[in-house]
């Protein structure tokens, strides 16, 4: 396995967005994107539904258009709008695509699912069933990382069946929902400062630290930020920088709502990055892709609209309900829970994988070889280590033009 293994193949995105040696650590961008501009206070943007209606629009105009739709707020939002839109405009109507795991209890959301299928009187309904195959290196994320290597996050490949039906046309998702309607800037802070409210005596001191110079605070944050020791296989050498790294970012976090999200949601890295990958996974399928919720008219309007405590003061809740209470079913308008898919992604595959790796195809000055081996070993392992599987496992797989995905079977 190791001494023989072929070269990685280069990642098909620009070289700044792709992830350094010290976010792949955690399989997370930090900081800012410096090729990213943010988005201008403009006075002449619109509401936040009409830029909402106009972001769904520009995919519906290129059928057949699918919506990558779990049955969440944030995909039921953008099916609402989606097939809302398409009736009055008479465009053909969006197709919602959902995947389905048998035995997976944590990705279970047919009772909302259909909740939503049922208010929108939705005809048709594309429903896919998968098994083993969406691993994280399992067959569909094999085709994605010989073509593009690493991307983030490292899940991005879970799209890929529904682009590919999508071919020719375009696809929807619900990406950067929780930015969106829920609070962007430093919330506890924030509310104080903009909401007028007195401080109690025991929030003082935080207050005060909050409103202290950022150098100071970034610097405080980053001795006493001991949350990267959770992650035992980021060598005791590399934890210093991510920490440093980690607390410099956050202390960039603007106290108003509108410009966190103008100035410092949409130009961070987690998001530029994200788009990036899907970007590039949906040129492979000829796919226009479109993220309503992350769209850079959308995040102007929330921030004019919302202001220093932001749409709903914070509340995801009574956002949606301001935006949207006219289209959704009470079930998502009142939904607090959120699903996990992190069970689909360590199966079969990746379990094979991680007994017989050698140790190879990860940097051995930046891992803790055993101990990423120990957290491999655990029948749940953190996911922040899935981007050192694939890379090690990248290390070993023969290069190939082009991979066929499999097919899930329907629903």
């Amino acid at each position: 396995m190791g001494a023989t293994a072929p070269a990685p193949p280069a990642a098909t995105l620009p070289e700044h967005l792709r992830l350094t040696p010290l976010e792949e650590l955690w399989g997370i961008p930090l900081g800012l994107d410096r090729h990213t501009p943010p988005l201008p206070e403009s006075p002449s943007v619109q509401c936040p539904r009409q830029a909402l209606e106009e972001a769904v629009l520009t995919g519906l105009q290129r059928p057949p258009c699918l919506i990558s739709f779990s049955g969440g707020v944030d995909s039921s939002a953008v099916l609402a709008l989606a097939t809302h839109v398409a009736r009055r405009e008479g465009l053909p109507a969006p197709v919602p695509a959902t995947y389905r795991f048998p035995g997976l209890e944590e990705a279970e959301e047919t009772p909302y699912q259909e909740s939503v299928i049922a208010h929108l009187q939705v005809e048709d309904w594309v429903r896919l069933v998968w098994e083993e195959e969406l691993d994280v290196v399992g067959p569909v994320a094999q085709t994605v990382l010989r073509r593009h290597g690493l991307l983030f996050p490292f899940n991005c490949f879970f799209h890929y069946p529904v682009l590919e039906r999508a071919a020719g046309g375009s696809l929807l998702t619900g990406i950067g929902g929780d930015e969106l309607f829920t609070r962007a800037a430093r919330g506890p802070v924030s509310r104080l400062l903009y909401e007028r409210r007195i401080p109690r005596v025991g929030e003082l001191p935080r207050l005060a630290f909050e409103l202290s110079p950022r150098p100071l605070r970034s610097r405080v944050d980053a001795f006493r930020d001991d949350f990267f020791e959770v992650f035992c296989w980021i060598a005791v050498s590399q934890r210093r920088g991510l920490r440093r790294a980690s607390a410099d970012w956050r202390s960039r976090t603007p106290l108003r709502n509108d410009r966190a999200l103008r100035e410092w949601w949409w130009r961070s890295r987690m998001l530029q990055c994200g788009l990036a990958s899907m970007q590039a996974l949906a040129g492979d399928c000829d796919v226009l892709i479109a993220h309503p919720l992350a769209d850079a008219g959308v995040l102007q309007a929330f921030a004019r609209a919302g202001g220093a405590i932001g749409l709903g003061a914070g509340s995801r809740a009574r956002g949606v309900n301001a935006l949207l209470s006219d289209l959704l079913p009470e079930k998502i308008l009142q939904r607090r829970t959120k699903t996990t898919f992190d069970g689909a992604f360590w199966k079969g595959h990746a379990r094979a994988f991680a007994a017989q790796w050698d140790g190879s195809g990860v940097n051995a000055e930046h891992v803790d070889i055993a101990a990423l081996r120990a957290e491999w070993s655990k029948t749940s392992p953190v996911p922040q280590s899935f981007i050192q599987l694939q890379r090690a496992w990248l290390s070993t797989a023969a290069p190939a033009d082009r991979d066929l995905s499999p097919s899930a079977s329907e629903d």
